[in-house]
């Protein structure tokens, strides 16, 4: 399966207009891909969209809500019509929220499924009903809360779960048929974007990331290399990989340390914000890359840079390895 070069596609970005999304709408554009943005704020469409355009970029924008199918297909009958199709498609958008389950209601808990979830089966048949024509990459946001369950995140990783199994099947299937269509699921650990300012929050104080805590630049890279090299699931950070692999062979041990460190590690020592958030509407204005976590933000992930690199990795471990031995010979 091949993929064409960034500068030649048209790319489809949802939750364009916030961290993780506008990260990479940014990175896309210097790499010369054409852009069909979507978010439901017009105010901060047009914002991004104008930056992106001072600096020569192609870029469409519709406002959408990802959970609406009718707003989905307004997304993919724009970009046909200003572009001619669409090459990749990126499944960002993404609400949370912070409470312990049995606090949380109902209303709150379907509207985040309904952006999460719904948002992503809708963006990704519909993708991959242009992407059948002549082949492209589809790219789900998952999380490592895709195979870990984050306490006071229940909903949220119960969402990103769930994107897991659809994204895993779909892959199986489009395989089975013959498509040539990359499916890549991204999983992030926390980034430092304002998504806990999105996030609605039951908390008596403001929610934060648990650590380790990376620059959203590298999840946008991780993107953009999906964008041409097809790959099935890529980790940003090391320190997620690790918590996966853990929550694999020691889910007892995991579910430890989220009770007594991760519990206690998802709040500032300050008031809530604006508790209502995001979630039911773009309350929370925007247009921003970077958060502002309290703590230390790792810029650059050695393992997810190695992850998408194998061969290089590879011959840097050999290259190391060799001057072990030789210096060991030498002692």
């Amino acid at each position: 399966m091949k993929l064409k070069p960034l500068n030649q596609q048209t790319v489809v970005i949802t939750g364009a207009t916030s961290g993780i999304g506008l990260c990479t709408a940014q990175m896309a554009a210097k790499r010369g891909a054409r852009l069909m943005l979507a978010a439901r704020s017009a105010e901060d469409l047009e914002k991004v969209a104008g930056q992106l355009r001072q600096h020569g970029a192609q870029v469409a924008t519709v406002v959408a809500d990802v959970a609406r199918i009718p707003d989905i297909e307004r997304i993919a009958a724009t970009a046909q019509q200003e572009f001619g199709g669409v090459d990749t498609w990126i499944n960002n958008a993404a609400a949370s929220i912070w409470g312990r389950l049995e606090e949380v209601s109902d209303e709150d808990s379907q509207r985040m499924f309904a952006t999460n979830f719904w948002g992503v089966v809708n963006g990704s048949l519909t993708a991959v009903k242009l992407l059948k024509q002549h082949g492209g990459a589809l790219i789900n946001l998952g999380s490592v809360a895709s195979d870990i369950a984050f306490p006071l995140q229940g909903m949220y990783s119960a969402s990103k779960h769930a994107i897991k199994g659809f994204t895993d099947a779909l892959r199986i299937e489009l395989a089975e048929s013959g498509y040539p269509i990359s499916v890549t699921l991204i999983k992030p650990a926390a980034i430092n974007t304002p998504f806990p300012q999105h996030a609605k929050n039951y908390m008596d104080r403001e929610p934060k990331l648990p650590p380790p805590v990376y620059a959203p630049e590298e999840v946008a890279n991780a993107i953009i290399h999906a964008c041409e090299h097809p790959q099935r699931d890529i980790y940003i950070g090391g320190g997620g990989k690790m918590f996966s692999s853990m929550n694999k062979h020691l889910p007892a041990a995991m579910d430890l340390v989220n009770e007594k460190v991760t519990m206690k590690m998802q709040a500032r020592d300050e008031p809530p914000r604006q508790p209502s958030g995001s979630l039911h509407g773009p309350y929370v204005r925007d247009g921003h890359v970077h958060g502002d976590h309290p703590g230390y933000v790792m810029q650059k992930s050695l393992y997810t840079r190695s992850s998408l690199h194998p061969a290089v990795a590879g011959v840097v471990a050999a290259v190391a390895g060799g001057a072990l031995v030789a210096l060991l010979r030498r002692k």
